[in-house]
């Protein structure tokens, strides 16, 4: 299994991104049940949790992307998206998806640059 994330870029403040994520090389059944998450890591700090989605589609999210970010899953492709609306400098970071439970391998990740 290998994840594949994508969609990162430059934008200024107040802009759009979406990102995505393919669990390349993974069955529907061992995807489709698990909860998803996207991470980031920005320089010198540790990797956060900052949305996540179960399997029926609830979610929950960081208090700092809470009402900006937005976190969905197509089961069938085997794909979790995360709309950022709103970009903040200090969302600048590297994110990364991966299983909420069940870690898998990291992926390269997509870089997110905000300016202000």
């Amino acid at each position: 299994v290998q994840l594949v994330e994508s969609g990162g870029g430059l934008v200024q403040a107040g802009e759009f991104l979406k990102l995505s994520c393919t669990a390349s090389g993974m069955i529907t059944s061992v995807f489709n049940p698990a909860d998803w998450g996207w991470y980031r890591q920005a320089p010198g700090q540790q990797r956060e949790l900052v949305a996540s989605i179960g399997s029926r589609g609830s979610t929950n999210y960081a208090d700092s992307v809470k009402g900006r970010f937005t976190i969905s899953r197509d089961n069938r492709r085997k794909r979790v998206y995360l709309e950022m609306t709103n970009l903040k400098p200090e969302d600048t970071a590297v994110y990364y998806c991966n299983q909420v439970s069940n870690i898998l391998d990291w992926g390269q990740g997509t870089q997110v640059t905000v300016s202000s």
